[in-house]
């Protein structure tokens, strides 16, 4: 059966993967997170005179460069000089050359948000009348190429990595330990620590190119590379880099030394037993809780170095929703990780290394306890990302948290069969435990037969082979008195044939020595002892040959044991049924991951709706003719001293009854901005008796003042007077009327 599952899991995960990359690839470009909100000139409004500055508000703080603002005239030409400043809050303002011409003008820009994407857009207004203009106002952004593409892509195997790195350690110490000695779940969270080292040293070089000029050629320019270093973004990657160090020593750890103290096989336990299978000695104690505590504590780092960059740290109560966003990734590691490596214990563990119902049980809870965080963390995230009911249908972000959501529930319910097949397990495991108890005792029983058996026949053996001696002995007895009775016989005859011829030689006459020459019969005949027979070697050679066969028996026997083993662990319903389940879990929590990468680089809800509404007030207002932030006064002086020669530059924005922004720009002959000692304003109305009220704006930079909060009480021809003083003494007073509101 494992032969026809392994394809099925290879053609089911490459299947899910090439969804996931589909929703990747098919995404529409990462939307900013800041958005523009407004902007003097408006979008498309056409003013008299020319400004001496385009301003561009943001719905939050954002990033800017050299060329992060540009102005075209109707030829393309850059019309626009000096650096973007940020006057006030949000806003950014860049100074505009003198005497610009009647026409259509194309200001694009290019910034980073605070949460670290890229934004890019570009509008016209006009000058007098519009006119024809000969640049492109849907200038490619530098998110939307192959760097575009790769950085996206190196956020979503960054998450991956964080995932099963982060969620495999908790599933091994949290839910079965034996499994820091299993080399496939070993693999897989060495695999997610190389994946996420591998994405953030690739986001960080591409960061440089991601943020400006979005050219793969830039992609290795060192000093691009520096720049980056001294933003939060890479801070937070340096970060990141460092944590993964520690993360190193923390799996060498965990696969090394708590390998050695867990137990080759997890006994079953009862299912109030919330341990992780760590019941030794107080030194495997020891080590468990410092693997828990440390492993914590740098995933946790980790999942600071995203909350710390990116959604969470803008916006509404960003103190509040960094920390939380920490733990909802942890919980989403823990969740998806810890059920990546359950797939992989349930199809790659080794027959002697199963993960049992207990480890199963255990997760179950663990993923339980995630769902519950994952819910109340993400409905705060949610209010905070969309701020009303409208925005889960009338943004992409919306419609996006819309699928997270649907798929978190199919990935409940599919948990929820999971559980059951579980319990299953459990039951089935009774029964089965039953059944090998009495298995055992069979084989036992037959044992001690066969054992009580061949002590039998060794005893007989025994019996005989002493039975075979005796004989031995009593032929060798019979033998011996044989040979001396024969002896005796022969030397009484010697005996007598001796006396026999003494009688008949003659007196005087010497014996023949015939004992002396004569020999008696069978005398020369040895008694020998008989020989050793080679029964006692055969037997050794015999019995050794015995054992090495039986040693091979013994290996067969366990080899067909193991095999057996795992196909009835393969052909158990209830284990496949909890397989199936789990690698459906896994599906769905690839394309959740993608899906929550994808939102990760999209525009909330509450930001694109707040941009929508500023946008659509400063279209109605530039129809209306009424506060389209366009009032600019310029106003050239003398205070008849040295260097007394320049203009001076009011902006008014929005310019209309109540609050007002009010910006003054003092360049010299040449059009250089210019310093001087000090700069009065005094707004009249005289129509209604109103004034002059005076205001001091605060210098920002060398030509720049500006004043927040400016009160004009109503609308009307307000005069604006300007008091330059370039010296001493030396000092003029220059006036133009602006129509507000």
């Amino acid at each position: 059966m494992t032969q026809t599952i392994a394809p099925r899991v290879r053609t089911l995960v490459l299947l899910v993967l090439a969804v996931a990359g589909a929703l990747l690839a098919g995404a529409a470009p990462a939307s900013a997170h800041a958005a523009l909100t407004g902007s003097d000139p408006a979008q498309g409004a056409v003013v008299d005179t020319a400004p001496s500055q385009v301003s561009l508000t943001f719905s939050e703080p954002i990033a800017v460069g050299d060329d992060s603002v540009r102005v075209l005239d109707p030829k393309g030409e850059r019309v626009d000089k000096g650096d973007p400043a940020n006057p006030s809050g949000t806003t950014y303002s860049v100074r505009l050359v003198s005497g610009l011409p009647d026409g259509t003008y194309t200001v694009a820009y290019q910034v980073v948000s605070a949460d670290s994407h890229p934004v890019a857009g570009a509008f016209t207004f006009s000058i007098g009348a519009p006119s024809e203009t000969t640049v492109s106002v849907s200038a490619q952004g530098s998110d939307d190429g192959l760097v575009g593409w790769l950085y996206g892509f190196g956020r979503y195997v960054s998450y991956a990595g964080f995932v099963v790195l982060a969620g495999g350690a908790a599933f091994v110490l949290a839910c079965w330990a034996p499994g820091a000695r299993v080399r496939a779940v070993q693999r897989l969270v060495v695999s997610g620590w190389l994946a996420l080292t591998a994405a953030t040293l690739g986001l960080l070089m591409l960061r440089g190119s991601y943020t400006t000029s979005g050219k793969v050629g830039d992609v290795f320019d060192l000093e691009l590379l520096g720049d980056v270093l001294q933003t939060k973004t890479g801070a937070a990657l340096v970060s990141r880099l460092l944590l993964l160090a520690a993360a190193a020593l923390f799996i060498a750890v965990l696969f090394g030394a708590y390998a050695r103290t867990a137990d080759a096989v997890e006994p079953d336990r009862d299912a109030e037993d919330d341990g992780g299978g760590d019941d030794g000695g107080p030194d495997k104690r020891d080590l468990t809780f410092g693997l828990a505590l440390g492993g914590t504590v740098v995933a946790a780092g980790l999942a600071a170095s995203w909350a710390m960059s990116e959604h969470a740290s803008q916006g509404l109560q960003a103190g509040v929703a960094m920390p939380v966003d920490v733990v909802h990734l942890l919980a989403v590691a823990a969740w998806l990780g810890g059920l990546t490596a359950l797939l992989v214990a349930l199809y790659r563990a080794p027959v002697e290394t199963p993960v049992g119902r207990d480890a199963v049980r255990r997760f179950s809870r663990l993923a339980f306890g995630s769902v519950v965080t994952l819910a109340v963390t993400g409905v705060y995230q949610s209010w905070r990302q969309l701020g009303s009911w409208s925005a889960f249908t009338d943004t992409r972000y919306g419609q996006l948290l819309l699928v997270k959501i649907a798929l978190v529930a199919v990935m409940v319910a599919v948990a929820f069969l999971s559980r059951r097949w579980t319990q299953r397990l459990a039951d089935a495991r009774v029964s089965e435990a039953a059944e090998e108890a009495e298995r055992t005792e069979a084989t036992e029983r037959v044992e001690e037969a066969v054992r009580a058996e061949e002590a039998e026949r060794a005893e007989e053996a025994v019996r005989a082979e002493e039975a075979v001696r005796a004989e031995e002995a009593v032929r060798v007895k019979a033998t011996v008195r044989a040979k001396e009775a024969v002896r005796a016989k022969e030397a009484v005859r010697a005996e007598a044939t001796e006396r026999a011829e003494e009688e008949k030689q003659p007196a005087g006459t010497a014996p023949a020595e015939a004992s002396g020459t004569s020999e008696v019969p069978g005398a020369s005949m040895a008694v020998e002892p008989p020989k050793a027979s080679g029964a006692s070697d055969a037997e050794k050679a015999e019995a050794g040959q015995d054992s090495v066969r039986a040693a091979q028996l013994a290996r067969q026997r366990a080899a067909a044991e193991a095999a057996r083993q795992k196909r009835l662990r393969d052909a158990d319903p209830n284990r496949f049924g909890l397989r199936r389940s789990v690698l459906a879990e896994a599906g769905v929590a690839v394309v959740l991951l993608a899906v929550t990468t994808v939102l990760t680089q999209t525009e909330p809800g509450r930001t694109e709706q707040d941009a929508r509404a500023a946008t659509a007030a400063s279209s109605s207002a530039s129809a209306t003719g009424q506060g389209s932030g366009a009032v600019s006064l310029t106003m050239p002086f003398d205070t008849g001293g040295k260097s007394g020669k320049g203009v001076v530059s009011i902006d008014l924005d929005p310019a209309q009854a109540g609050d007002n922004a009010l910006h003054v720009y003092v360049e010299g002959p040449d059009g250089t901005p210019v310093d001087v000692p000090e700069v009065k304003i005094a707004l009249t109305l005289a129509a209604q008796n109103i004034g002059p009220l005076p205001v001091a704006p605060d210098h920002v930079t060398t030509g720049h003042w500006s004043a927040s909060r400016v009160q004009m009480p109503m609308a009307g021809d307000w005069k604006v007077e300007v008091t330059v003083r370039t010296s001493d003494i030396d000092q003029v007073t220059v006036s133009k009327n602006a129509q507000i509101g």
